[in-house]
């Protein structure tokens, strides 16, 4: 039965909206809109933030005496709502004025200058003086972490990070800390975020309407390696970049700029390009047979087997679950992920073949994650200290090198991938939506292990956006349970299960960010749209359809790695080179 609908007036415009409807969402709902810094909301996903703190979407509601916010109102039956009147206007530009009068007027070097949602207000409200200059300003130090800055002066109060942080991702990195003027949004007890819990997933930077949190910028190191003669410089680029950078170039969310991103790498002055996607299709040889090595002895009726196995593909994944999990650390595989992967292939494998001795090669990656930032520098992926994967690029980061310079992305021509790391089929590239591992993992393993063609590959019980979903796959008469989750608050909950023995899923995937990679903490700002997570994941599985191999284990310079370089699956070289152990973090 269809809910009853409740009757209010929004600048006397009727409005009928569903009973616990907020007034903000109400105006929007009818393209009315109130400004706001503190609310987000993901339609769809777990991403919903409403403290009211910023109060800058005060409204006038008839028989009341005090503005109310907008964001944390909810609509009754007869609601008079003014949203325009003299008296909101004027409370907003006082509120949006006391803000500005303990923030930094540094924007020409802000790193979140022509982005950044407090300046965009200001400029719409027109607020050209500084009326409440004078007084005592925050002056805080700057904590800089391996993937993300903290710069406290410049933080509004608006608690999305805490939201991100606590309520989605439920690491509990960083909370509301001391009181009035010295409140901060920070890691407890005085500690920087290196020392935190943190897991560098970049939500907090994905949501953070000012440059209070930005990644840490890696092109001036860039600039240098590409300049330096002496230097093999390549790159390789995750797949959720390609179908995100473009929003940068006024292109419409989800367009797919595959060969015109190579174009662009490559005028920047890479030696090689190459894609992450190959060392995705390489991930799921080794954790699609891991996964089958496990089951067999899990059918065999050795107990002692860990299952579920959970996928290890995401850095701020892996990150959290050694801080809140220490006593799981044998659940997940133990493969790398295809950042991972691919460094370690390229300064042993490919370097050899190309005659390049392994410190004059420096391989850089172009990521949606800042947590990648923090796995590039952990010291089990290092040989006698060098990295690698020596640093990671965002698709932010790229996207601003790119401007500087002096070329329009939309306007390249487009080019192929160098070879042989840059070959890879349609499995690997839904490695950046959630569901997406998973979901080419089974189009392997299947045929591994049923000895059958599968002709149908597209798996679409594991698509979509809810934070938690299942599915089962019919093995040969074996039915294979899997799980998904993306948001560490969801996997948390499916963590929890595993541990006090309710989980009944023989193999899980996680993901760190709402959506996935097409979310992550690095990729263009979406300022809480979810259309625009939905495109870039429909761009995703649409670069799959088009792929000529659609299945990992088809990739033949996979096949040629196996059969030059690696022997096969799960091979002593293959542990040794794309597997990796994992650590006790908790505090």
């Amino acid at each position: 039965m269809e809910q009853n609908k409740i009757n209010i007036s929004i600048d006397n415009r009727p409005v009928s909206v569903n009973p616990g409807t907020t007034i903000l969402d109400a105006a929007k709902s009818c393209g009315i809109e109130i400004p706001t810094l503190c609310h987000i909301n993901l339609e769809g996903t777990c991403v919903n933030n409403h403290p009211a703190s910023c109060r800058l979407c005060v409204v006038e509601v008839a028989g009341r005496r005090n503005l109310a916010p907008a964001c944390a109102t909810t609509c009754t039956e007869g609601m008079e709502v003014h949203t325009n009147t003299l008296r909101v206007l004027k409370a907003r530009r006082t509120i949006l004025e006391l803000i500005l009068s303990n923030h930094p007027h540094d924007c020409l070097i802000c790193r979140k200058s022509g982005n950044c949602e407090l300046q965009s207000l200001a400029r719409k409200l027109k607020i050209h003086e500084a009326p409440f200059e004078g007084g005592e300003k925050s002056c805080h130090e700057l904590d800089k972490s391996v993937s993300i800055v903290r710069d406290m002066n410049k933080c509004i109060l608006c608690r999305r990070c805490e939201t991100m942080c606590n309520d989605v991702q439920t690491v509990g990195a960083i909370g509301a800390n001391g009181r009035g003027f010295n409140t901060t949004i920070s890691p407890a007890f005085g500690l920087k975020l290196s020392e935190s819990e943190c897991t560098y997933c970049g939500q907090c930077v994905a949501v953070c309407p000012v440059g209070a949190l930005t990644e840490v910028d890696n092109t001036n190191r860039l600039i240098k390696d590409l300049a330096n003669p002496d230097k093999t410089v390549i790159v390789q680029t995750a797949p959720a970049v390609r179908v995100a950078i473009g929003e940068e170039f006024g292109l419409p969310a989800g367009t797919i700029v595959t060969g015109k991103l190579v174009s662009a790498l490559r005028k920047l002055g890479f030696n090689y390009v190459f894609d992450t996607d190959f060392a995705a299709d390489l991930t799921i040889m080794e954790e699609g047979s891991e996964l089958l090595e496990r089951l067999k002895k899990f059918l065999d009726g050795d107990k002692s087997v860990p299952m579920p196995i959970l996928t290890s593909c995401c850095p701020a994944w892996v990150n959290f679950f050694e801080h809140q999990f220490p006593d799981m650390l044998d659940i997940p595989s133990t493969a790398r992920s295809p950042q991972q992967m691919f460094g370690s292939i390229a300064k042993t494998y490919w370097a050899e073949k190309m005659g390049i001795p392994r410190e004059q090669l420096v391989v850089v990656s172009v990521m949606p994650c800042l947590a990648k930032k923090y796995e590039c520098g952990r010291d089990e992926f290092k040989v006698n200290g060098n990295p690698d994967v020596d640093y990671s690029l965002s698709t932010r980061e790229l996207a601003a090198l790119i401007k500087e310079a002096n070329m329009d992305l939309k306007s390249m021509d487009d080019s192929d991938f160098d070879n042989p790391l840059g070959a890879s089929t349609g499995a690997s590239v839904i490695f950046g939506a959630t569901g997406g591992v998973m979901e080419a993992a089974l189009r392997t393993a299947y045929e591994l292990y049923t000895g059958k063609t599968l002709d149908k590959v597209e798996f679409e019980s594991v698509r979509g956006l809810e934070g938690i979903r299942h599915a089962s796959v019919n093995l040969n008469g074996f039915e294979l349970k899997v799980g998904i989750a993306h948001g560490l608050g969801n996997a948390r909950r499916m963590l929890e299960d595993i541990r006090s023995g309710k989980s009944e899923y023989h193999a899980i995937e996680i993901m760190a960010c709402p959506g996935g990679c097409i979310g992550g903490g690095g990729q263009p700002l979406h300022h809480g749209d979810v259309e625009i997570i939905n495109a870039r994941r429909k761009a995703v599985y649409e670069e799959d359809r088009n792929k000529p191999l659609r299945k990992s284990h088809e990739n033949p310079y996979i096949q040629q790695l196996y059969e030059e370089f690696l022997g096969k699956p799960l091979s002593e070289k293959a542990h040794a080179l794309l597997h990796t152990n994992y650590f006790n973090k908790s505090k």
